[in-house]
């Protein structure tokens, strides 16, 4: 089979669609409820967090494949792996949120926790969906 596969292209499809969805739900629900001052205002916009998260999980389900094709045993050890290491990665980007105590604050780190857990829970499923596929 070829080095990329219809079902890598299935699960980064999959991360981008979801991704696009949350992505749109939040922006709407902060065009109704957040002032848009707040939003201006944060350390990391709302677009750059989708897009950064977005890549760290088809990094992540592409690194799962990988491991898949080497040893389908070893795929939920590794998910564990790199799900904390970008949990680490993670906490170092949202110290500085954590740091301030502006009015903003706290709806700038629900946001970026929000975004965290999504692409948290997106993966997952997408993992399981990798393990239950065993060819």
């Amino acid at each position: 089979m070829n080095n990329f596969s219809l079902e890598k292209i299935k699960s980064i499809f999959t991360i981008l669609l979801l991704g696009i969805i949350g992505f749109a739900i939040h922006k709407l629900l902060f065009y109704f409820f957040v002032p848009i001052t707040y939003e201006a205002d944060f350390i990391y916009s709302i677009p750059l967090l989708y897009i950064g998260f977005f890549f760290s999980s088809s990094l992540l389900v592409l690194v799962l494949d990988k491991i898949k094709q080497l040893s389908i045993d070893n795929v939920g050890y590794a998910f564990l792996a790199l799900t904390s290491l970008k949990m680490l990665v993670a906490y170092i980007f949202v110290r500085p949120i954590l740091s301030l105590n502006l009015p903003k604050t706290p709806i700038e780190k629900m946001s970026f926790f929000i975004i965290f857990i999504y692409f948290l829970a997106t993966e997952t499923v997408v993992t399981i969906r990798i393990l239950n596929n065993k060819q």
